[in-house]
């Protein structure tokens, strides 16, 4: 069944066989508030079943919420509980029939919603490389990639086959990070040919020892496709220091990736 509250059966089942003392337990403490038992291997597996559950279901819940289709919580728990004790108030087809529904809904507002960020990074993209085109120390180059020049290495320049090493931070124009070799304390290494367009034009540019900005469009970067913390259309910034051209014959044995550029 295609739903957005799809458990697994082996969990349910599990969770139906100590739904009798579970309730029991929760009618004598109720009105004393006592905390729950986690003394006992079989408590602690119950309670994990119960809570692996919630927690699955809370993503479910508040992204239904987000989209703007509400989501009756008490309703869902009596719901939950009317199923371990086998007193469903409709039946599974119907449940089937309204979850295939909601799933449905939920799609289209999924859809809907993409759409109108697409859109709007699309116009916010064009008005921030228009005006980071304009300012001092910024180069454009043909294809549309900006970069600014913070620090001139002495080095060699690397070339579209070669293995690179480097250090950088990828923000979006609202400068939100979204990845960061620095934050994670150790430099990326990757072969050029096999990151985003932006970044095999870009290093290309560089001498070892340099710190450059790229300002990369997305037609050089991820186009309409939403990569989850970058969505579609995005402009993307970087602070690069090329820190190495490393041995391109150790590419062809392993050919490690930066996180935020690979295609």
């Amino acid at each position: 069944m295609k739903s957005i509250y799809k458990f697994s059966l082996v969990a349910l089942a599990v969770v139906g066989l100590s739904a009798c003392n579970q309730e029991k337990a929760a009618e004598s403490t109720a009105s004393t508030a006592a905390p729950v038992q986690l003394t006992t291997e079989a408590q602690k597996e119950a309670y994990s079943v119960g809570a692996s559950i919630g927690t699955y279901m809370v993503g479910h819940i508040k992204e239904q919420e987000e989209l703007g289709i509400p989501a009756d919580r008490e309703l869902i728990i009596t719901g939950f509980k009317d199923g371990l004790n086998s007193n469903l108030q409709l039946s599974e087809e119907d449940m089937q029939k309204i979850l295939q529904g909601l799933y449905e809904k939920l799609d289209q507002k999924r859809q809907t919603q993409a759409a109108e960020i697409s859109e709007k990074n699309e116009k916010e993209s064009e008005a921030f490389l228009a005006e980071n085109k304009a300012k001092k120390g910024v180069e454009t180059t043909a294809s549309g990639l900006q970069y600014e020049v913070l620090k001139e290495g002495t080095g060699k320049k690397p070339s579209a086959e070669d293995t690179v090493t480097v250090n950088y931070v990828g923000t979006l124009t609202d400068g939100t990070e979204f990845d960061s070799s620095v934050a994670r304390g150790k430099p990326a290494t990757f072969a050029l040919n096999r990151v985003i367009p932006g970044w095999t034009e870009g290093l290309q540019l560089m001498t070892v020892g340099s710190k450059y900005k790229f300002v990369i469009p997305a037609d050089l970067a991820y186009g309409d496709r939403d990569m989850g913390s970058i969505p579609a259309n995005s402009t993307l910034v970087f602070d690069v220091e090329l820190l190495s051209i490393d041995n391109p014959a150790a590419d062809a044995k392993e050919a490690p990736k930066a996180d935020a550029a690979k295609k």
